[in-house]
C-alpha cells in the first residue's frame, strides 16, 4: 500500500452558455417573485421533494444541486432524496400526501399523455385542500420554468449554498 494520496482528476467544469439573469434582470426578479408566491402555504420539505423530482426529470443539474442542498438544510434525509428518482419502487419512504405530490409533479412536468391524467389529479385532490393544491400546481409550474432556464443556459452546478436564493 502506498502512503501517498492518490490524485483524482475530475472532468473540467463547463462554463454557462449565458448568464441569463444578468442579461434579463427583470425576468429574473419576476421569476423570484413568482417562486415566492407559489411556495406560500406549502411544507418546505415537500416543496423541495417536488423541486428535486422535476429537476431530475428535466435534467437540470444546477437545480438538482440547489434543491438537494436546500432539502438537506430543511431536515430532509439523504435516503429519501436518493430514493426519489425511484419513488415508485420506494413508496414506503414517503407519505401518501408526498406520493400524490410527486406523482402530480411527474404528470405536470412530462405531460406524456398531453394532459394530467384524471386519476393523478384526483389522488392529489384527496390529499390537498383546494388552495394548497393550487399552490402546489403553481410551484410545479415554476420549478419547470426554472429548469428550462437552467438547462437552456447550461448553468453549472456545485457552487450553490443552502438558502442562497431564499
Amino acid at each position: 500500500m502506498s502512503s501517498a494520496q492518490e490524485t483524482v482528476e475530475y472532468a473540467t467544469e463547463h462554463a454557462p452558455r449565458l448568464e441569463w439573469a444578468r442579461h434579463a434582470p427583470e425576468v429574473y426578479k419576476a421569476m423570484v417573485r413568482l417562486d415566492t408566491a407559489a411556495k406560500q402555504g406549502l411544507d418546505p420539505r415537500l416543496l423541495e421533494l417536488v423541486k428535486i423530482r422535476a429537476s431530475q426529470l428535466n435534467h437540470c443539474a444546477f437545480c438538482l444541486d440547489m434543491h438537494t442542498k436546500d432539502a438537506l438544510a430543511a431536515g430532509e434525509s439523504v435516503e429519501r432524496i436518493v430514493q426519489l428518482s425511484a419513488w415508485e419502487e420506494s413508496r414506503h419512504f414517503y407519505t401518501e400526501k408526498e406520493l400524490a405530490a410527486i406523482e402530480l409533479t411527474e404528470a405536470v412536468t412530462v405531460l406524456t399523455e398531453g394532459f394530467v391524467p384524471d386519476e393523478v389529479y384526483e389522488r392529489a385532490a384527496k390529499r390537498f385542500e383546494e388552495a394548497e393544491l393550487a399552490q402546489l400546481i403553481a410551484a410545479i409550474t415554476v420549478i419547470n420554468a426554472w429548469n428550462r432556464l437552467g438547462v437552456a443556459s447550461r448553468m453549472a452546478p456545485g457552487h450553490y449554498q443552502p438558502g442562497q436564493r431564499g
